[in-house]
């Protein structure tokens, strides 16, 4: 599959939503693992950047001004990272899916990636006990050395955040894709119940 034929019949893909905390990341990286996809943060994207690179640049332009990355650079800078996958065969899109985590963040990143995706499900993560979260959160942060995830506070505002922005996306989305996992369980569980809901669309019996 040429790269032109990838754009233009869009690349099969899975949204992964949920709040910090949540699990998001590692489940798709499970999911990825277990069915041979490529899971994909926005995270993974820009510090994967080659700084010599078109995207690198790009990227540069931006950080090194102090410039939060307006949407359609994102897009731009994803689209370009996707492209690269493609041409190094790190990425098959005729045999497997996108599980993308951290992307779309926003309803104009939303009406930007869409003509690029066939898109095929987007499972949402929720959890209400938002202390439970935090509580997750800053144990791990205190095992990793990350300082920045060990105010509570500061938490809280994230997941206020997270709240706000996820459910006025999942607005623009197509409501009959959405499949909600309780993310409270324990891991197991919640792999349990993802696969119960999407083993056949990502792993199709023969």
């Amino acid at each position: 599959m040429s790269e032109k034929d990838a754009d233009r019949k869009g690349f099969k893909a899975l949204l992964l939503f949920g709040p910090p905390g949540s699990g998001k990341g590692t489940l798709g990286k499970v999911l990825a693992q277990a069915a041979d996809h490529v899971h994909l943060s926005s995270g993974d994207v820009f510090r994967g950047l080659d700084p010599q690179s078109a995207q690198g640049k790009l990227f540069r332009e931006y950080a090194d001004k102090g410039r939060l990355v307006p949407d359609e650079v994102t897009i731009e800078i994803w689209h370009l990272y996707v492209l690269g996958l493609i041409k190094s065969g790190a990425y098959d899109p005729d045999k497997q899916f996108l599980l993308l985590d951290g992307i779309p963040r926003t309803v104009r990143q939303v009406n930007l990636i869409m003509p690029y995706l066939d898109l095929q499900s987007i499972l949402v993560l929720e959890m209400s006990d938002v202390e439970g979260l935090i509580n997750r959160l800053v144990g791990r942060a205190k095992i990793e050395g990350r300082v920045d995830d060990q105010d509570p506070a500061v938490l809280r505002t994230r997941m206020d955040v997270y709240q706000s922005e996820t459910a006025v996306i999942l607005d623009h989305l197509p409501k009959e894709l959405i499949t909600w996992v309780d993310a409270g369980q324990t891991k197991l569980r919640v792999l349990r119940d993802v696969l119960g809901k999407l083993a056949d669309l990502l792993n199709p019996p023969l």
